[in-house]
């Protein structure tokens, strides 16, 4: 969005959120363009009513800028993170000292849709390593290559963006555990299953070698022009996986961490291990990803009832 037409003072608070999210938030770009785009929306918005400087954005102008979008077909969900990078932005404001108050602080939108991803069954897992394993002895080394990704994303639970950001000395195969720098650049551990270990150490001395360049560097996983793979390239690999299973919801690397996640629970382990595994700041949010699954409640019920 073009933000040359905003009044200058917006433009300038637009600029300073800006190197407040990048230096003292540390966000990802990607989050960064995010916020700065919901912001410049509203400031657009804002100056179309006639809103100057920040102290003209009142309760009723952001209330009636969430209107427009809502009518206009955003989700409730889009409303809800646009909500939340203004709640954001007023509070800095506050404490810069750029807003004698906070008018966001009684803004209200709708409560997010709790849509979960698709969960592999064991059947299902079994089949898809099985079909990457078999892919995977012929010595492509791509096909090597997503092998690994695959067993290490299940065993792990890593996002996307931390599994392309892997070195490979980011790996101990002695304890077999693995260094993740998550979001916010908070750095974890995650231990990872002896079939995961397999198939990377597969992929370090079959796969590997054959894509590495000069330019490569400690990358752990190669693209096919030898350098670091790009999370498109990640994605598009597990999406075309789960299409071909053709007999499960799951669409994308989201649904291994969260069919990680719901084994673990479903498998008995504390709700918070599987915060620190998946890299969660709050167990609220492990909550939202993981759910108790059909069987745990059965067998539960089994064990608990006097007449089951």
């Amino acid at each position: 969005m073009d933000t040359q037409s905003l009044p200058a003072e917006l433009r300038t608070a637009l600029d300073r959120f800006s190197g407040y999210l990048e230096r003292e938030r540390a966000v990802s770009a990607h989050t960064c363009r995010a916020y700065l785009g919901d912001l410049a929306a509203l400031f657009a918005f804002a100056a179309g009513e006639g809103a100057a400087g920040l102290q003209d954005l009142e309760l009723g102008t952001l209330r009636r800028w969430l209107g427009a979008q809502s009518q206009s077909g955003a989700s409730r969900a889009t409303l809800a993170r646009r909500a939340a990078t203004v709640r954001a932005f007023t509070a800095w404001a506050v404490r810069e000292e750029y807003l004698e108050s906070d008018p966001a602080l009684r803004l209200r939108a709708p409560k997010r849709e709790r849509s979960l991803p698709g969960v592999l069954q064991a059947g299902q897992l079994q089949r898809l390593f099985q079909d990457l394993e078999e892919s995977a002895a012929g010595g492509d080394p791509v096909a090597v290559r997503n092998r690994a990704m695959v067993e290490l994303l299940y065993a792990t639970g890593v996002r996307v963006g931390e599994l392309a950001g892997l070195d490979a000395d980011d790996l101990d195969f002695d304890r077999r555990t693995l260094r993740v720098i998550g979001k916010g650049n908070k750095e974890r551990t995650v231990p990872f299953g002896v079939p995961a270990a397999v198939a990377v150490d597969d992929w370090l001395r079959r796969g590997r070698p054959q894509l590495v360049k000069d330019g490569s560097g400690p990358a752990l996983f190669l693209g096919v022009r030898g350098g670091r793979v790009d999370q498109r390239q990640v994605r598009s690999v597990v999406h075309g996986l789960f299409e071909a299973m053709g007999d499960t919801s799951a669409s994308g690397p989201h649904a291994l961490r969260h069919s990680t996640a719901t084994h673990l629970l479903d498998g008995g382990a504390d709700l918070r291990a599987v915060q620190e595994i998946l890299g969660h700041s709050s167990l609220a949010t492990t909550q939202i990803y993981t759910h108790v699954s059909v069987d745990r409640l059965r067998k539960s019920y089994q064990q608990a009832h006097p007449r089951a």
